[in-house]
């Protein structure tokens, strides 16, 4: 049986004022769900397809280079936990490397990592500075690193579900 990439449970507005973190956390949800939304129906053949030669972006390696990015800043850099990268440093295998018969098992792979991003940074302080290269960044900064991240990876997912099957606005 073809496994299809589900349709993500609807999603719950977070709150639109009030204590900021739980705003950043609601809007960074609301960008993981958008691309989950956007893969929702789809084959692992069709997650792996380069929809926009000579790109090599496809909604599969978007799904793992988010899982690579979501382990590296929250769970690698803020955290502090001693794990290794999901690919190696400085490279775009996650990007490169597709396998359509691994897309079922890097769609819950990247679950896992939103779940374990969440609560790996759950009680740091958004005021909390981490160094990133040579640079000191605050959790805060980060979450807006990510929504940012993912608002210009989803409009990619956009374009790359259009050519794949004609669906917008997912």
């Amino acid at each position: 049986m073809t496994w299809i990439s589900p349709t993500p449970a609807p999603f719950v507005d977070g709150p639109v004022h009030g204590e900021i973190r739980s705003m950043l956390e609601g809007f960074l949800a609301w960008q993981r769900y958008t691309l989950l939304n956007v893969c929702a129906g789809l084959t692992g053949e069709q997650l792996a397809r380069r929809a926009v030669e000579p790109s090599s972006l496809s909604l599969l390696g978007l799904l793992r280079h988010m899982a690579k990015v979501e382990r590296i800043w929250f769970r690698i850099r803020i955290a502090e936990q001693t794990i290794e990268p999901l690919y190696p440093p400085g490279t775009d295998i996650d990007f490169d490397d597709i396998d359509p018969g691994r897309a079922e098992f890097e769609y819950g792979q990247y679950l896992a990592e939103c779940r374990l991003a969440d609560t790996a940074v759950r009680d740091i302080p958004l005021d909390t500075m981490f160094r990133s290269r040579d640079e000191e960044l605050s959790v805060k900064f980060l979450y807006l690193h990510m929504i940012g991240e993912y608002a210009r990876h989803n409009g990619h997912a956009d374009l790359l579900r259009e050519r794949i099957d004609g669906t917008t606005g997912a």
